[in-house]
């Protein structure tokens, strides 16, 4: 009996020693590193939310590429096939749709905090802009999948798509059709949605992870080193007190899982949109939210908006943290950039709303 107690223990120990064992055969316990306390702050896990909600569409995605047709004549009808006739297609494709406008939404919020609390300054450039090439991978996936649906909606976007190709003349002849006769645009735009796009996010991811754990966790605003040997990580640590690493995923994990939740939740009340079959002549859709704001700017300007204005915003971003010369990411001293940032925000969303209720016009050449 004693003998059978000692084996029961034995196993009872192995039982609890086997996360440690995994730990150290994968490295995990490097993830148990310090950072501080306000790490664990909402406002500070946004980057971790959308990562988590790329994974998800990551997920959804492969499930849908088994059913889904590149070639014009049938891409379509692939998707019909998939909302009606595949086990679980209709909530698997709209749980795809509602979370990559969720993931947009998170990822955007995430740059906004940056911008607020100043994490864009020395020595965290590099951060930034690989943050900012993210947000536009993330939009180049929006694009991309608009395109895939091959509804009316669709069909326009890929339009638009290859006009602004012609305005660039050789250098974007792989945006139109005569790239080459032997793959169709549709069919190449999907492997660029499902390789090119994903193998640039996640060299991209890789980089921007790198440069976190190397800089560590920005300080709270106004909040810099106190000597030359410090950094606001380390002082944050100091007056706040330290949080492991292995904590800050696991709310990642679990606002994240949150975020799926709802969009899961969205799923269930609103099916994500299939527009009409492909009717050539006039334009007769808008596009989805994350690109109506270039509306206006096509109204007003044509078709070349599209091509300078996404040039201009990204140059724009990429640089504030050379122009930011306040001595202090303390809101106090940087109040003008954070004015002009508020006032960034507000004409985002009064184009927003003007390119909705915009009367539709001719665009296409």
């Amino acid at each position: 009996m004693a003998q059978t107690t000692m084996i029961g223990g034995e196993r009872v120990q192995a039982i609890r020693g086997a996360p440690r064992w995994i730990d150290q055969r994968l490295g995990l316990d490097e993830l148990s590193y310090d950072v501080p306390r306000h790490a664990n702050n909402i406002l500070y896990v946004l980057g971790g939310i959308t990562l988590v909600g790329i994974l998800t569409l990551i997920a959804s995605g492969i499930y849908l590429a088994q059913y889904y047709n590149p070639d014009p004549a049938s891409a379509r009808d692939s998707v019909v096939f998939i909302v009606s006739t595949v086990k679980l297609g209709a909530f698997v494709r709209s749980f795809h749709f509602w979370m990559a406008n969720l993931v947009i939404i998170t990822a955007m919020l995430h740059l906004v905090r940056v911008f607020v609390t100043g994490s864009y300054r020395a020595p965290r450039e590099a951060t930034w802009l690989t943050g900012v090439l993210l947000l536009f991978l993330l939009f180049g996936f929006a694009f991309t999948g608009t395109v895939l649906k091959w509804d009316q909606e669709g069909y326009e976007a890929l339009g638009h798509n290859q006009d602004v190709g012609k305005l660039l003349g050789s250098a974007g002849a792989w945006f139109t059709s005569s790239f080459t006769r032997s793959v169709p645009i549709l069919t190449r735009l999907y492997i660029a949605h499902i390789s090119i796009l994903p193998a640039l996010l996640t060299l991209v991811v890789l980089a921007h992870l790198f440069l976190i754990k190397h800089h560590g966790i920005s300080g709270l605003p106004g909040h810099e080193p106190e000597r030359t040997d410090d950094t606001d990580t380390t002082r944050a640590i100091r007056e706040e007190g330290a949080s492991p690493f292995s904590a800050h995923i696991r709310l990642m994990v679990g606002f994240g899982l949150m975020l799926a939740a709802a969009a899961a939740a969205l799923t269930l009340v609103m099916a994500a949109p299939l527009g009409q079959a492909i009717v050539q002549g006039e334009e007769i859709t808008k596009p989805t939210w994350i690109f109506v704001v270039l509306y206006p700017f096509e109204n007003w300007f044509g078709i070349r908006a599209l091509l300078w204005a996404p040039i201009i915003v990204a140059l724009a971003l990429a640089a504030v943290p050379f122009i930011d010369r306040a001595r202090s990411s303390s809101l106090r001293q940087r109040w003008p950039l954070l004015l002009l940032g508020l006032v960034v925000a507000l004409a985002y969303t009064a184009f927003i709303i003007y390119g909705k209720v915009a009367p539709h016009g001719q665009h296409l050449m």
